[in-house]
């Protein structure tokens, strides 16, 4: 009998992006910037308790080469589910929402999840995201343009997603900031 799990990297600019999905429903469970034998000891304990083993994705692998090669919706295609609360859930489904080559603030996002004084809370929910570039967290920051943090790879990796989206990013450094277009 097939694993529940199934486990895969894909190359992309910025390394490995191991994505860890139902084999029964192809739905997105976790995914991570990292080797798929750190990435599965980082993964939630209840996806990976279902039992998993290293196994082909070719709709991930579509929709990661897609997303490489500019299509900007490639990601959200696919299904995907992690555990939350309500407030989280909307968040993060409002973060899909959010266009490759965009950015939008922890308090903008507040906004669109219906509890606009809500930008810690929606900070909360970034740092408890464990789909890496399917849920984009990475499309989130700081009020006036600073990066923030970034839970899959740091400062650096948000600021490469970000530069292959087609954002302009000042640096990878903790004073990083996008680059505001001049007409």
């Amino acid at each position: 009998m097939p694993a529940p799990v199934l486990v895969s990297s894909h190359p992309t600019p910025v390394g490995p992006l191991t994505v860890a999905l139902t084999a029964a429903d192809g739905v997105v469970r976790a995914a991570s910037f990292l080797p798929w034998e750190e990435a599965v000891l980082r993964f939630p304990r209840a996806v990976m308790a279902l039992g998993w083993a290293e196994g082909a994705q070719p709709q991930v692998a579509d929709a990661v080469a897609g997303w490489i090669a500019g299509d900007d919706t490639a990601l959200m295609t696919l299904a995907v589910a992690q555990e939350g609360g309500a407030f989280t859930q909307e968040v993060w489904a409002q973060m899909r929402t959010v266009p490759a080559g965009r950015t939008v603030s922890y308090g903008e996002l507040a906004e669109m999840a219906g509890r606009p004084r809500a930008a810690r809370a929606v900070g909360t929910a970034c740092a408890g995201n464990t789909i890496a570039a399917f849920v984009p967290c990475h499309r989130v920051v700081q009020a006036g343009g600073r990066l923030g943090s970034y839970g899959f790879g740091g400062m650096e990796n948000k600021a490469a997603l970000l530069r292959l989206e087609g954002v302009e990013v000042s640096s990878a450094t903790p004073a990083a900031r996008l680059v505001e277009r001049t007409a």
